[in-house]
């Protein structure tokens, strides 16, 4: 039999511990910074900017006739209440795509997460609440309205697109509200 012996000038390397983690298939650069919430996030403050841009110029795109019936919605308080809150939800929507947007460019300089994760919170609450509102609040004077009117046909589109952006708000608030769980529990 032959001697076989180890020199100790020879270190041994490591036996590798098998780990479910240790191997990571390639990804973009993208994807890697970014868990997909915050893809899913920024398309969904995209539909609420698309949809409350639709709901406002709705309400302001009927033409007016001579007749003698009220023809503009600034003639209803209910409907220019509508207006407004879509105008708000737009001009918040826009904030947040912007915010997503500078958070991916600048990795997260313009506002800290721990602020962004309250502002976020309380204003989509805020948004959905007024977009309900208005929706509920629009609908009696709709109903008062004649079903032929031009005014009727675009106060019907405002509402069921305030309605689509109410429910694209509340499931970003339900994102806000699990990213700031997330947060707090951990």
């Amino acid at each position: 039999m032959s001697n076989i012996s180890i020199s100790p000038s020879q270190p041994q390397p490591p036996l590798p511990t098998p780990s479910p983690f240790s191997f990571s298939v390639a990804s973009t650069r993208w994807s890697s910074r970014r868990p997909p919430i915050h893809a899913v996030n920024l398309f969904l403050r995209f539909l609420a900017l698309v949809l409350s841009s639709a709901s406002a110029l709705s309400l302001v795109a009927p033409k007016s006739s001579l007749r003698k019936q009220p023809t503009s919605f600034r003639d209803y308080p209910e409907l220019v209440y509508c207006f407004v809150v879509n105008i708000l939800v737009f001009v918040y929507a826009a904030y947040q795509l912007f915010k997503g947007i500078c958070d991916i460019v600048h990795r997260g300089i313009f506002i800290s997460d721990v602020v962004s994760d309250y502002i976020s919170l309380i204003f989509d609450q805020l948004a959905g609440y007024l977009l309900v509102s208005a929706s509920s609040v629009a609908i009696p004077v709709i109903q008062q309205m004649n079903n032929g009117n031009s005014l009727w046909k675009a106060a019907m589109v405002s509402v069921c697109m305030s309605f689509a952006s109410f429910l694209v708000i509340a499931f970003t608030a339900l994102l806000s509200g699990y990213r700031f769980c997330k947060r707090i529990i951990w």
